[in-house]
Parts: structure tokens; sequence; C-alpha cells
């Protein structure tokens, strides 16, 4: 290809990224990286990914629970949105029986900062915990799904 000057011509790919930098005091990650729950709907753990398809983006939130990494609940939007993370918290809080209230964690991505996440939580009487800035690995049964979803329905 360097003989004939023949080059590959990619498209840079900006990859979604919901951090806005420190908008509310962030709760302590309480979780540790304990993944584990010895009942349902004890921790659920949350975050958004996002999908390029030839239409465009589309974004999936979702709360997994870690008792047995099933998910509560799920919605698709082509913008990530507080729409997005309220409908989807909404759906898993009317599958709780009134006894249950799950620990919620999250990324600090700017969904789960802003104040109406906020008052949606105390509304529901949910704690919040959040992993620290960049740590992925504070999020990682989250994040493991998302790429074994990604990997096994969408990139074939």
């Amino acid at each position: 290809m360097k003989k004939q000057c023949l080059t590959v011509k990619t498209k840079k790919k900006r990859k979604y990224n919901s951090y806005e930098g420190e908008l509310t005091k962030a709760p302590a990650d309480l979780i540790k990286r304990n993944f584990h729950a010895l009942k349902p709907n004890c921790k659920w753990l949350t975050d958004i990914t996002e999908f390029s398809i030839p239409s465009g983006k589309i974004y999936l939130s979702s709360i997994v629970d870690c008792f047995d990494g099933l998910i509560q609940s799920w919605t698709i939007s082509n913008q990530p949105n507080a729409i997005l993370v309220n409908s989807m918290l909404d759906n898993a809080v009317a599958q709780l029986n009134n006894d249950e209230t799950p620990i919620v964690h999250s990324d600090r991505g700017a969904h789960y900062r802003w104040t109406g996440w906020i008052d949606r939580m105390e509304a529901f009487q949910l704690s919040r915990l959040m992993s620290r800035k960049g740590c992925s690995p504070d999020n990682a049964a989250c994040e493991g799904f998302l790429g074994r979803l990604k990997n096994e329905l969408f990139y074939n």
C-alpha cells in the first residue's frame, strides 16, 4: 500500500462520555467491588452504553441485579438524556416489593449526578453509590454485562 500511495480513510470515532465534571458531591463507593448479594433486589448496578448503527447512535440504559445478574429494567433512546435513565429507574422500582430498597451503584455520569435523579432516588428511598472518577472496575459487573451484550448480539 505504501508503494502505491494508498491509505485507508477512517472516520475518527468519538466514544460516548457522560462525565461533565463534579456537578454535585458524589456519594461514597460502599460496594468496593463486592458485586455479590445474598438475596434479590439488594444491590443494583446501572450504566449507559452507546451503539452506532447505520441510522445514527442509540443509547441503552440498564439496571443489573447483583444477586443473579438479572436485568431488572432497560430503556433505549436516540439521546442519552434524563428521560432515558428516569424511565429505566421507574420501571425497575415498579417491580419491587414494599419492603425492598436496593442500593443503586453507578459511575459518575451526569445522568446520575443531576438533581432530578437524586430527588427520584430519595423519593423511592433508594441509596446511591458511585464509582471513583475514571475507575470502570468499580462498576465492573455492569460494564461486563454491557460488554458481553455488545460482543454476543451486536458485533457478532
